[in-house]
């Protein structure tokens, strides 16, 4: 099976690091013209010429917020005109935010779904337009598994989450007559560099391998998924091989599902071993 997406026109959100930066330098490798923002000025012009240096037919690179919609607009307009159009969207900016009913005001989750739900609509709306005029586009939403089974930390997350798959399936369903097809990808444990700050957290005499063999116990694959694997399942949905599907929802996760609900108290229960552990050390000490 070959993939040619050669003469796709290309954005992608939040794509100075991480998955973003990954699925863009896919399309890059593929010869596609990608076009890619971020809200770090600095960080997204690097990210730009990185594309080029991958095979990118041509980059445009922005600093762009998903908060601010006439930016939004305007970035997607610059796009248009310079390539006479839009093929694929992959909406990838937001981040997870924890809390719960104890630590959280209701601002802090609207804060939360301004980025994510409203960030997603706002890059939707703007694509659409572009897409109907030629009949043909892809949207990939780039959401997370907590979103699709609930879990009893990060309510933000959470909510906003499963607002943003249930935003994506019902567009699926009412762009499909215009041959845009939507579809979201909800990734599961993906390391990004963020396993590294978790480990940090932990406390001291934590080794990594411990750490790694706690956080993999809820995921049955064993391992911690790669931005890679990620960016694949982006290229196949983005081409005529994914023709036939919209209001998909697709689990990048390793084989994890409701696994994730256990996560929580598996890291407290980690976490409490570890300051044992280290209590009872010191006590043979004396």
């Amino acid at each position: 099976m070959q993939i040619d997406l050669s003469n796709k026109r290309v954005i992608v959100t939040g794509a100075s690091r991480g998955i973003g930066q990954a699925i863009a330098r896919a399309f890059a490798a593929e010869g596609a013209c990608v076009a890619i923002c971020a809200r770090n000025e600095a960080a997204v012009q690097a990210a730009g010429d990185d594309l080029k240096l991958r095979g990118a037919k041509d980059v445009i690179a922005r600093a762009v917020s998903v908060t601010d919609t006439a930016g939004v607009k305007g970035f997607v307009e610059e796009i248009a005109a310079a390539w006479g159009g839009i093929d694929v969207l992959v909406n990838n900016a937001g981040q997870g935010q924890g809390g719960n009913i104890d630590t959280l005001t209701p601002e802090q989750i609207l804060e939360h779904a301004n980025v994510l739900q409203m960030g997603h609509f706002r890059f939707v709306q703007a694509v659409v337009p572009h897409m109907r005029q030629q009949r043909w586009g892809r949207i990939i939403e780039i959401n997370a598994l907590a979103g699709v089974y609930p879990t009893p930390e990060g309510i933000p997350s959470v909510v906003n989450r499963a607002a943003c798959i249930a935003m994506s399936k019902s567009l699926g369903m009412s762009l499909a007559k215009d041959n845009i097809l939507v579809n979201t990808l909800n990734m599961g444990w993906i390391d990004t560099g963020q396993w590294d700050r978790h480990f940090r957290e932990m406390p001291p005499g934590c080794t990594r391998e411990e750490f790694d063999a706690m956080v993999l116990k809820v995921v049955p694959i064993g391992r911690f998924g790669k931005p890679e694997d990620v960016a694949g399942m982006a290229l196949f949905l983005s081409s005529d091989y994914a023709s036939f599907i919209s209001a998909a929802s697709i689990e990048i996760a390793g084989g994890m599902g409701g696994q994730i609900a256990y996560y929580p108290t598996l890291k407290r229960d980690f976490h409490e071993t570890i300051r044992a552990r280290n209590e009872a050390q010191a006590t043979r000490e004396d």
